[in-house]
């Protein structure tokens, strides 16, 4: 038996199911963003898994499949919203924005983590969803593939700080640059590495 993602908690609800995740919480720079996928259960691409388990390849790959037979919703926050209302409301706003570009209202959300965004949508928060549920799994993979190519954009237009690689997480050579370079407009300010290059908010 797999020990991956299937569709049992897609099929305890009828009417289309929408899985929601998101990518970005933890990196020093770039925004948030989240996915929410409604997943045809009559196409339903091979190799679906949490995204932290897939290599580049094989991500890219199904983030074509999934676009081309589910019905996907994109939502993203800004730098200026994270240091605003913090990572954890922005990462509520972002899937709020994912769910609202579907174009059709779910009959259920399953949300990957520890509680739902405070939206009218009947939903469920689910521990470790990516890893059991194929939707949110989906979604797991397309929110990592869309931020990995903002920050790719990003890092032309800002190099030097090994956003390419780095997606804007703190690794060494990141923070290296941060005290070299000092901090973008697209660093949070309101993290604890960036923030004391700034005076007070």
């Amino acid at each position: 038996m797999s020990n991956g993602p299937n569709f049992d908690l897609e099929l305890a609800h009828p009417g289309p199911v929408a899985g929601v995740d998101e990518a970005g919480r933890g990196p020093l720079a770039g925004p948030v963003v989240a996915a929410a996928v409604i997943l045809d259960r009559a196409r339903i691409p091979a190799g679906i898994d949490d995204s932290k388990k897939l290599g580049e390849k094989a991500r890219t790959r199904l983030c074509a499949e999934i676009r081309e037979v589910a019905l996907v919703g994109v939502g993203i926050a800004t730098v200026e919203e994270i240091d605003t209302i913090n990572i954890l409301w922005a990462s509520m706003l972002a899937m709020e924005r994912a769910v609202a570009a579907l174009g059709q209202a779910p009959g259920m959300i399953l949300v990957d983590g520890n509680r739902c965004p405070r939206w009218a949508h009947p939903s469920q928060a689910i521990v470790g969803g990516d890893a059991r549920s194929l939707s949110i799994a989906a979604a797991s993979i397309i929110a990592k593939q869309t931020r990995d190519a903002m920050m790719l954009d990003y890092d032309r237009d800002h190099p030097g700080y090994g956003w390419a690689s780095n997606k804007g997480y703190g690794s060494r050579q990141h923070l290296d640059a941060l005290g070299r370079l000092g901090p973008t407009p697209l660093h949070r300010r309101s993290f604890a590495p960036v923030a004391q290059y700034f005076l007070p908010l």
